[in-house]
């Protein structure tokens, strides 16, 4: 032990107390973990330069606007002083740096808020250093990557402070205006005015674990109720499951997680023909062990043709292949999205951005579950309003940078719940009708189970609809159909033949635009089978609208509704 880290020990100066759990812990220890606690792995706090280590590539940062520039805009007194100490013990000019960065050789604006400078307030000079960066970003094409950590608005500079906010996100508004990528990482604490401007204007919105996040402080919302908080309020997890955060990442593995966003969102990526990126994997089409064999197509003829009602009950087995089974095995680099932006995340819909080799597409579909228990996670696939709202704002997403849109389709119908009513079902559904109608990027949606009424519907406002098998579509349920003409739910077997509701009588009717083969039946072991067969067809689909401009994209889809 060298001599200056014994007397450091002896003075309790390599100790530091954890934010969370209180203990001691040896401070080389927290920072080989990123600085978080080796005995409860809370977070500290991390200054700029660290920061930019964790998520930047070595050397690569340059600073853009490290100038002392000062403002007093009510000449309050003591002001200069507290800038100057906070200069002095931190290092830094300002509460925030921003500039150039690399992250795995990806270019993108980096911005690191500081809490040790006047607790990350924003003043004007703050408000300044990001409006004027991300200006440059737009004109430099470029995404920009915010880490926020705030107390707020800075109270000595007044209203001129509060005037950050606007300048802030109207800066914002015109770089998401030129089709370009901001993504806001969340840490403890960012609240305020900070809160309410940029911080939550992300196309995507990262958190840290634990992060407090708010616009009053809980001291402030204590004080005003006249409540104690409930323990979580306000923290992280609190807003992923209220629908405000995209995704909570630890921060060994949030270098990963925003290279594989910024991949995803690259601009002037040689996007290619549909044809030659399916060909760059598979140069012999889809393999033979994937195709129906002889004995497969001999089976089909000689086989019992099965009922409708024979397939509506094969729509609803927990054995079929989920959403999350179709992403997992079609797509790469799967990055889950979550929320509506407004009061929840509807775990019944997933969605996000994922890799068809190469290509950047979204992907939004409705997850029912293999068992009970993942059933009763997802409402057995029966979304909220919230669930459509959130996958509405992936493809609006979607439309915004250009990418297809790819919906799995599973669900009895939208949830019928007095709480969906309350906050608007209805509402939520025509809305998806009515933005889905008018997207200018290709939307495919493809059936994997039941699709019942217009909770299916709400997300198959699609250029082409494609079927399983097995799987059926519906203006309701066949019990729901029997109760209400006969009165008699027992009958649902013959409603079912009558209501014309299977893949191979939608394709006739012009409905579904193509049958998806099962292989013998939808299930675990021909999952993959399934899955590289929509694979194969996805391309020659998508290629279709090479060279179309987002205005004929729509018009195709508007024309084939128009047709029915």
């Amino acid at each position: 032990m060298g001599i200056v880290r014994f007397i450091k020990e002896l003075r309790g100066e390599v100790f530091i107390t954890c934010p969370s759990c209180k203990e001691k812990v040896n401070r080389d220890d927290a920072a080989g973990l990123r600085y978080a606690c080796p005995k409860c792995g809370g977070y500290f706090r991390v200054k700029t330069s660290n920061r930019i280590k964790m998520v930047a590539d070595a050397g690569s940062f340059s600073p853009w606007f490290d100038i002392e520039a000062d403002a007093n805009p009510l000449d309050f007194p003591g002001y200069e002083e507290k800038i100057e100490a906070a200069r002095e013990k931190t290092g830094l000019n300002e509460g925030v740096s921003i500039g150039l960065a690399r992250i795995y050789g990806q270019e993108c604006v980096l911005g690191i808020c500081d809490a040790r400078f006047l607790m990350g307030s924003m003043g004007s000079v703050y408000g300044e250093r990001i409006t004027a960066a991300v200006e440059r970003a737009t004109r430099m094409k470029l995404p920009v990557i915010i880490f926020t950590c705030s107390g707020g608005a800075r109270m000595q500079e007044g209203i001129a402070s509060l005037m950050q906010m606007a300048k802030t996100s109207a800066a914002l508004k015109k770089h998401s205006e030129a089709g370009l990528l901001y993504v806001s990482v969340l840490t403890d604490p960012t609240t305020g005015g900070v809160t309410a401007s940029f911080a939550m204007l992300g196309d995507v919105i990262l958190a840290e674990p634990g992060a407090l996040i708010g616009f009053a402080g809980p001291r402030v919302i204590e004080q005003t109720i006249g409540e104690k908080l409930p323990a979580g309020f306000q923290r992280a997890e609190f807003l992923l499951d209220h629908g405000f955060v995209d995704k909570i990442v630890k921060r060994e593995e949030l270098k990963d997680t925003l290279f594989t966003i910024l991949k995803l969102h690259e601009v002037g990526r040689e996007q290619g023909s549909a044809e030659k990126k399916f060909e760059a994997v598979f140069p012999d089409g889809i393999p033979a062990k994937y195709k129906p064999t002889e004995i497969m197509k001999e089976r089909q003829l000689t086989e019992r043709p099965k009922t409708a009602w024979e397939r509506v009950k094969s729509a609803r087995g927990l054995e079929r292949p989920t959403t999350r089974t179709m992403i997992n095995k079609i797509f790469k680099d799967f990055v889950e999205f979550h929320g509506d932006r407004q009061c929840k995340d509807d775990k019944a819909i997933v969605g996000g951005i994922a890799s068809l080799s190469g290509m950047p597409v979204t992907v939004v579909g409705i997850q029912k579950g293999n068992d009970l228990a993942q059933c009763q996670e997802t409402n057995f696939g029966m979304s909220g309003p919230e669930g459509y709202r959130k996958a509405l704002r992936l493809m609006k997403q979607a439309e915004k940078f250009g990418r297809p849109v790819i919906c799995f389709i599973n669900t009895a119908g939208a949830y019928p719940g007095m709480e969906a009513e309350e906050r608007g079902q209805g509402e939520a559904i025509a809305r998806n009708l009515y933005e889905m109608s008018a997207l200018t990027v290709p939307v495919l949606s493809i059936f994997i189970g039941e699709g019942g009424s217009g909770g299916a519907l709400a997300l198959a406002v699609a250029n082409e609809v494609w079927m399983l098998e097995d799987s059926v579509y519906s203006i309701l349920s066949p019990e729901g159909f029997a109760s209400i003409l006969w009165k008699d739910a027992k009958r649902a077997e013959e409603a079912a033949d009558l209501m014309h509701i299977t893949a191979g009588e939608l394709l006739r009717m012009g409905i579904a635009d193509k049958v998806i083969p099962e292989y013998g039946g939808a299930n675990e072991e021909s999952a993959t089978a399934i899955a590289m067969y929509i694979r194969d067809k996805i391309y020659p689909f998508l290629q279709q609208f090479d060279g179309m401009s987002g205005e004929e994209i729509a018009a195709q889809r508007y024309e084939r509704f128009r047709r029915m």
